[in-house]
């Protein structure tokens, strides 16, 4: 399940972006290619999916915050030069937003988390040293 569909990338940068950005054969066929856009993704999900892993079971429904860094993700990566100023900054704040979601400052609403792996041990050992000064070994001075 790709979590940034291609009429998203279209709605949010143009399909001429798209197009110039995707039509890299030989001969420019003047079309948006789905297979370069479709790499884009898997690498965009597998970048997604690798800081999620951690927090969340895999995800049913693709929230909008999670699809919009996906596209964030996929428009950097469909970049084969330098991309301008406004889309190296989206890619850096969705990799900090990853980031966050992964420490769990921001949390996704709906999504199943993973329960935190247990020790095993219930309740609290406290181990402390003998006292050195005790009522037997300070008599006289008491």
């Amino acid at each position: 399940m790709a979590y940034a569909t291609l009429q998203q990338l279209t709605d949010r940068f143009g399909e001429s972006m798209l197009i110039a950005l995707t039509d890299r054969g030989p001969v420019e066929l003047g079309a948006i290619d789905t297979a370069v856009v479709d790499r884009a993704a898997q690498d965009a999900d597998a970048m997604i999916n690798g800081y999620l892993a951690g927090r969340y079971q895999p995800l049913v429904t693709v929230p909008a915050l999670i699809a919009d860094i996906a596209a964030a993700i996929m428009i950097w990566k469909l970049h084969v030069t330098t991309p301008e100023d406004k889309i190296k900054a989206d890619y850096d704040a969705a990799l900090r937003t990853l980031r966050d979601i992964a420490s769990g400052l921001i949390r996704i609403p709906d999504a199943a988390g993973l329960e935190p792996a247990s020790s095993g041990a219930s309740g609290v050992v406290v181990t402390d040293r003998d006292r050195p000064f005790s009522a037997e070994n300070m008599t006289g001075f008491i």
